[in-house]
């Protein structure tokens, strides 16, 4: 791993556990143990590893969309929620910081974490949208429907532990379970299980 990848890494770890405010330069040098001055040869500043690192996180969460298998709605949010828990487990502390730190940056900053954040929104409310049309999902408010799906995905990242009580495997399963039928697939419909 390069010496900025190491940087980017440690930055999300420390901005997910202290929080982008109460972390300093000062605190980034000493886990990475360098002296203060030589991190600015590999860094602009602060809030430019916080984009950094929402910028990480936004192309890990828009890779999900664009390896979505074609057609079937239900096997695309299956596979949509399996790959977005995944996500969130493998890239804990970027996904925390993803979620919850991106709203310390300053404009034009924040107005490009606020552009990929909504880039991904779209394509999970367009992944409803085919459902819909397809008469497969049933939904009165295609917004809020897409809302409620990112709601209950995103908070895992507060509690989700990969040595917790269920696997991956076993909680995007309930979890897609729980979601097709809130989008008004019953069971046994599509694919045979909800």
């Amino acid at each position: 791993m390069d010496r900025r990848s190491q940087i980017l890494q440690m930055a999300g770890h420390l901005f997910s556990q202290r929080g982008y405010h109460a972390t300093s330069i000062r605190d980034l040098a000493k886990a990475l143990n360098l002296q203060g001055g030589s991190l600015y040869a590999h860094i602009a500043s602060k809030e430019e590893l916080l984009l950094e690192v929402v910028r990480q996180a936004a192309e890990r969460f828009q890779k999900v969309l664009e390896a979505l298998p074609p057609e079937d709605p239900v096997a695309r949010m299956k596979a949509l929620v399996k790959g977005h828990l995944r996500v969130i487990a493998e890239e804990l502390p970027r996904a925390t910081v993803f979620f919850h730190e991106w709203k310390h940056l300053s404009p034009p900053l924040l107005e490009e974490a606020k552009a990929l954040r909504r880039r991904y929104e779209e394509g999970v409310q367009g992944v409803i949208a085919e459902g819909v049309e397809k008469g497969v999902f049933r939904v009165e408010d295609l917004r809020l429907a897409t809302l409620f799906v990112l709601s209950a995905l995103n908070w895992t990242y507060q509690w989700y532990r990969k040595d917790g009580p269920l696997s991956l495997e076993a909680l995007a399963e309930a979890y897609a379970g729980m979601l097709l039928r809130a989008l008004g697939v019953e069971e046994g419909g599509e694919d045979g299980k909800a």
